[in-house]
């Protein structure tokens, strides 16, 4: 297994052809990223059918993530389409009213904005290049004075790094879409603009209440609120996305890098697999190479360790998206390598005494020069627990159940294996044959038991 750092996908227009997308999951996309903000319904059941159908025929697990829109707020509209002059230290009013704005108001039709904003709390629009800080608050009404910023015009979204929005975390787009969602039998959904803990379990309740799959649930870390409750966040849901686009909106961009190694850190010490995104390769939605500092980005968070990296728009839009599965892979395989040769102490320090047996398997591994950990994987919570432990050899996960190879597609060196008849075989040597591990050792866990395998 050359790369261990796994490549989730965003599939849209670019990549929808039965063609394409067989190519890029051929050349090492793991998960597929269904992203409903755009497109819905039938649309994107035919991209999970087409994900399914392809990994039939590949005969390789391939996860499926949808990734649900979320309350992401916009200001109402203005008399006309132009744009509108603004300048710092003018008031500008916020309200209900549905008369079209002007340079002075505009109407934010979000009454539990509106409930929730404070005064000296921060509104940020047009992806942080407008900020306003509020001054008056009154039922109806938002009066604020402007910061930054020269230009506002209709349907402008905005983030509110400094208030709590007391709002459901899935709106009525978002439960019409998990509804049909669920019917398709996805593996994954990935909740955007998470605040809290309890967003999460709003989340499972209502998958629960409509389906007995076991969907697992990964939260986008996007909001200062989500950072704040990471470890609560984490501790209930069955994953974390480090959402960089929106976070670098909502708290100072210097700061992000260092956010994203406390989430990391805190993923690994709660068993929790973390996904890398937002414009990785982003100068290839263009162009055929990427930037250095695109290649640094992706390499370091191999050498972080995280589960798996994602693209965005370099796939869905991009002018050709198996040429970035390609180049992810190259950086991610030889960084890896590299990562592995040259391990750090801040990879390998582990303080959670609960992670104790996970990393018994691991050190066992290495003592040992296994060539593999095999897991037959009747669920996701052994095989999950010893990914987290960032072992330097092969996973593989042999699964009897399609539901949970596809699940454990996202993490971090875990080959997951789809064989019923070799699951109930538990034999050590016909894994080590399928597979071609050459090594005299394997590390073999089965439930509760650990051993070690010679192949000799």
């Amino acid at each position: 297994m050359a790369r261990f750092t796994k490549i989730t996908a965003s599939v849209g227009p670019s990549c929808e052809t039965e063609r394409v997308l067989k190519q890029m999951i051929s050349t090492g996309v793991n998960v597929c990223r269904i992203n409903f903000s755009h497109d819905t319904g039938d649309t994107q059941g035919h991209k999970i059918d087409l994900i399914r159908k392809i990994s039939d025929e590949l005969n390789m697990p391939v996860g499926v993530m949808i990734d649900l829109q979320g309350p992401k707020h916009r200001i109402g509209n203005f008399a006309t389409e132009e744009k509108y002059q603004i300048r710092p230290g003018q008031t500008f009013t916020f309200d209900t009213d549905e008369t079209p704005g002007n340079a002075n108001r505009v109407q934010l039709p979000d009454m539990d904005v509106i409930q929730s904003l404070g005064v000296g709390d921060r509104i940020l629009l047009n992806d942080g290049k407008i900020e306003m800080q509020v001054t008056d608050v009154t039922p109806n009404a938002i009066r604020t004075k402007v910061i930054r910023g020269t230009e506002i015009w209709s349907r402008r979204g905005f983030n509110l790094p400094d208030t709590d929005v007391k709002t459901s975390v899935l709106t009525e787009k978002d439960r019409a879409d998990l509804e049909y969602a669920i019917t398709k039998d996805p593996d994954w959904v990935a909740v955007s603009f998470v605040q809290r803990p309890e967003d999460i379990a709003e989340v499972r309740d209502f998958i629960t209440a409509r389906t007995s799959r076991p969907i697992k649930i990964m939260a986008k870390i996007e909001r200062k609120m989500a950072v704040e409750k990471i470890a609560d966040i984490a501790s209930i849901a069955d994953g974390i996305m480090i959402a960089r686009g929106d976070l670098a909106v909502e708290l100072p961009y210097e700061q992000v890098p260092a956010i994203s190694r406390h989430i990391i850190r805190e993923c690994r010490r709660l068993n929790r697999p973390v996904i890398m995104a937002t414009q990785m390769l982003g100068s290839m939605v263009e162009n055929e190479f990427p930037t250095r500092a695109e290649i640094s980005d992706v390499a370091n968070a191999a050498y972080l360790r995280v589960d798996s990296t994602m693209t965005s728009e370099e796939t869905t839009i991009g002018s050709n998206p198996v040429n970035v599965i390609e180049t992810m892979g190259k950086i991610l395989s030889y960084s890896d390598a590299d990562a592995m040769a040259n391990p750090n102490d801040w990879v390998r320090s582990e303080n959670a005494p609960e992670n104790d047996w996970s990393r018994s398997v691991s050190s066992m591994a290495f003592l040992n020069h296994a060539g593999a950990i095999v897991v037959f994987a009747r669920d996701t919570i052994s095989t999950t627990e010893i990914a987290c432990r960032r072992p330097d050899v092969p996973i593989i996960a042999v699964c009897d159940d399609k539901l949970i190879a596809n699940q454990l597609c996202v993490l971090r060196g875990v080959a997951p294996v789809y064989m019923p008849d070799l699951f109930a075989q538990r034999d050590a040597f016909a894994v080590a044959h399928i597979m071609g591990i050459e090594s005299k050792q394997i590390v073999i866990v089965d439930q509760d038991q650990v051993s070690l395998h010679s192949l000799d």
